[in-house]
């Protein structure tokens, strides 16, 4: 495989951009190789500067349920830039989109536009606070809720594949009033929301983990979280930046049957564009400027583009029949995936919830921060590389879920197929 314009940007990147990427994990470190440059993507593949194509299981870290340039987000999105790309007002596709996301996630009764995930959850627990009057957030280990400051306690994607503790930059005045507790475990749970010394404003909770790798709840895990919250008056937000509009239409919280008091949205809502989303019960949500006294404002907030681009692939998922036919796709996957595994015999452990999973090199289940901490990344840094050398795009990083879409084909799938196959007898050797 020809690498030499990748490798020619990589070294004009990296005097121009830190680590020559705007975004840590991109700089593929933990796998042990420089990142290739893309130049265009259509459907399931996706193709280099240098004319390689891959089978991409990334989709953009997760909004591309569709597959990449799908044509109606595509004729959406030009259609809406003829008429500009940005107003700094109200326009008519944010009510729209606003209708439409309400209408589909259950714990939503008015919601508020912002252009990233990480503004996402930073407005919810600004939000939660304001709300309740206290101070304290509780996380939970290696759950990663975007790059804002309270939220880089024990956090998972590219601090954890970074192997950071947390960042040199957040001051301890703030961190202070953030506690990290282990995933799936409820007797630490409740023995904290319990805790009458401490003020607890919040818990935000990936509802299915994402960012250490995929981890599934624990049966009862929400079903507690959910029971103590609503008991002790602490406003309960999930973070279904990624799992919304995945894994049901109405994302996690529909699929187990939880509902929270405030959600948190990204990548999906915006088919490929920058965009954020936050709300909740309208009782919580009158708080926000300018009905309530708790502030938040963003520049391109809504800006139209984003905001086609969404209605765009929402509509499509809103389809009959649309997550059924993923459902299935993914299942049929899995199982061929447990069946080489089962054949080759590397020591993995493969996590899955429904169009999202994580291969783990490791022996033990994983269902929280430390277990999937023993995976060996090493091992995975390898398996990536062969995947790479097969034409097949996985995440630079043990610690990132692999995405089916709408696009991959059964054809596309027995590839990938065959070449994780291969891959894992070479991981034998």
């Amino acid at each position: 495989m020809m690498t030499d314009q990748s490798a020619r940007l990589f070294t004009l990147a990296k005097a121009l951009l830190p680590g020559g990427v705007n975004s840590p994990v991109r700089a593929c470190r933990s796998v042990g190789c420089d990142p290739l440059f893309v130049r265009r993507a259509a459907g399931c593949l996706i193709t280099d500067v240098d004319g390689n194509e891959f089978i991409d299981f990334v989709g953009s870290w997760g909004p591309m349920i569709l597959g990449h340039a799908h044509p109606e987000v595509v004729e959406a999105i030009q259609r809406t830039a003829a008429d500009g790309t940005s107003f700094g007002a109200p326009c008519p596709l944010e009510v729209e989109l606003a209708d439409m996301v309400c209408r589909s996630v259950p714990s939503l009764e008015k919601v508020r536009f912002v252009s990233s995930g990480t503004e996402a959850t930073m407005s919810a627990v600004r939000l939660a606070r304001g709300y309740t009057g206290r101070k304290v957030v509780v996380k939970f280990d290696g759950c990663y809720h975007g790059h804002a400051d309270t939220f880089l306690v024990r956090a998972g994607s590219g601090v954890i594949t970074l192997g950071i503790p947390g960042s040199p930059g957040v001051p301890e005045d703030i961190v202070k009033n953030t506690l990290s507790i282990p995933y799936n475990d409820t007797v630490t749970l409740e023995r904290t929301l319990r805790d009458e010394s401490l003020d607890i404003a919040c818990v935000i909770v990936e509802p299915v983990a994402g960012n250490m790798g995929v981890v599934p709840p624990d049966e009862d895990f929400l079903q507690t979280l959910r029971r103590i919250t609503s008991e002790l008056g602490i406003v309960l937000i999930f973070d279904e930046v990624i799992t919304g509009f995945r894994l049901a239409l109405g994302g996690a919280q529909e699929r187990f049957g939880i509902t929270p008091d405030l959600t948190c949205l990204g990548k999906i809502i915006g088919g490929g564009l920058p965009v954020g989303a936050y709300g909740g019960r309208a009782e919580i949500m009158d708080r926000v400027a300018p009905d309530g006294p708790v502030y938040q404002a963003g520049t391109l907030s809504g800006n139209p583009l984003a905001m086609a681009a969404g209605l765009a692939m929402l509509k499509v998922v809103r389809r009959p029949g649309f997550y059924e036919e993923l459902e299935e796709k993914s299942d049929w996957f899995a199982a061929e995936m447990t069946g080489i595994l089962a054949r080759v015999g590397v020591p993995t452990v493969l996590n899955r919830v429904g169009s999202m999973m994580t291969c783990f090199f490791t022996t033990d289940p994983v269902r929280d921060y430390e277990s999937a901490l023993r995976a060996d990344t090493d091992r995975y840094g390898r398996y990536f590389r062969a995947m790479l050398d097969g034409g097949v795009w996985l995440a630079p990083s043990q610690f990132e879920a692999a995405f089916i879409s709408a696009a991959h084909g059964r054809d596309h799938l027995e590839k990938a197929l065959a070449v994780t196959e291969s891959s894992f007898k070479k991981l034998m050797v």
